[in-house]
């Protein structure tokens, strides 16, 4: 992995940054809250993780647009149909800790194996959560709570198809190779797979829960299972060392 500085290539990256973010309001895809802070979240990742965070970073992003887009007539029907424009608060839930992660990589580039690691396992997770959600709305057929297994109508918080979720899995699992493919192939390639499908796992769980009694909203949520996917990384790492 190699850190950048501003007397690097990040000056023409961060060039290239920007006019994606304001196509995307263009294409009404992020309001223009949402532009600023998808910036500067891909402008930390950029700066700790490299090109490969960068990478891994737009991976997540192309998938949830395509998701999200993808037959947007069929969710409209659903019980919480979600928003084709992504707000401020919507890219750092998804994003933040990724971000963080960046941050972190910059003041403790000792540690940035790990950081990295977590990133990976955070977008990992929010790849998970979205595909498995836009996309079982789609290719779902039967939906059931995650906690009780009682038939429910989809779109429901906490509420899981066995479709989306092997969606959600298959787009956990291009996001791992993603990450092998820039910062090595080996057993972090499966720590990141599985913890993204378990922080996907862990957004069910919640949004049944906490989202569902009003405790927290769709938001907190999305920035708990990606912070939570980080940490069962990090998890994995301690137990593997050596292999890793």
């Amino acid at each position: 992995m190699t850190q950048l500085s501003f007397s690097s290539g990040t000056l023409v990256m961060v060039m290239f940054i920007i006019p994606i973010a304001i196509l995307c309001v263009k294409l009404n895809k992020l309001t223009i809250p949402g532009a600023v802070m998808a910036f500067f979240v891909a402008l930390l990742v950029l700066l700790g993780a490299g090109y490969g965070g960068l990478v891994l970073l737009g991976t997540f992003f192309v998938l949830g647009v395509k998701a999200t887009s993808h037959k947007k007539q069929l969710k409209q029907v659903s019980a919480d149909p979600h928003p084709q424009q992504r707000t401020a608060g919507q890219v750092f839930a998804n994003g933040g800790v990724a971000a963080m992660m960046g941050l972190l990589a910059l003041g403790y580039p000792s540690y940035t194996y790990i950081w990295c690691l977590m990133l990976a396992a955070s977008l990992a997770s929010a790849t998970a959560d979205t595909l498995s959600s836009e996309l079982g709305m789609v290719y779902g057929r039967n939906f059931y709570n995650i906690l009780t297994f009682k038939k429910e109508p989809k779109g429901l918080d906490g509420v899981v198809s066995l479709e989306g979720t092997m969606l959600g899995a298959a787009g956990a699992l291009l996001i791992a190779v993603v990450y092998g493919a820039f910062f090595g192939l080996n057993a972090a390639v499966l720590i990141v797979w599985l913890a993204g499908v378990l922080g996907n796992v862990i957004d069910s769980l919640l949004g049944a829960t906490l989202e569902r009694g009003r405790y927290i909203g769709n938001d907190v949520v999305n920035f708990l299972n990606t912070a939570l996917a980080g940490v069962i990384a990090a998890g994995g790492y301690v137990m593997t060392k050596g292999v890793v």
